[in-house]
């Protein structure tokens, strides 16, 4: 499994309840795809992590992600490879999951 080159950042993305700027994002390479882990930062300063992934053309999949042994051991890789992150930041917010 190949490390996927690095996408630009930041960059633009837009939901039906926000849009704002992807900030940071660790991908690897995948038999079928490329699975991905974004921070997004939206426009009111919120941030939120997005599990995704795109195909080997490296066009944006709206489908859901699966993921096995290989794919997360590629992203556990690629995280360890990463830079110190804003991710604690968004992992503090006092949100509740029932």
């Amino acid at each position: 499994m190949s490390e996927h080159p690095a996408r630009t950042l930041p960059r633009p993305f837009t939901l039906h309840w926000g849009r704002g700027h992807i900030v940071e994002e660790v991908a690897c390479s995948g038999l079928y795809h490329e699975p991905a882990i974004q921070l997004l930062q939206f426009e009111d300063g919120r941030l939120q992590i997005r599990f995704c992934y795109y195909d080997h053309e490296g066009r944006f999949q709206r489908s859901p992600l699966i993921v096995g042994e290989e794919e997360l051991a590629g992203l556990r890789a690629a995280l360890a490879k990463a830079p110190p992150s804003a991710l604690p930041a968004a992992t503090t917010g006092g949100v509740r999951c029932r």
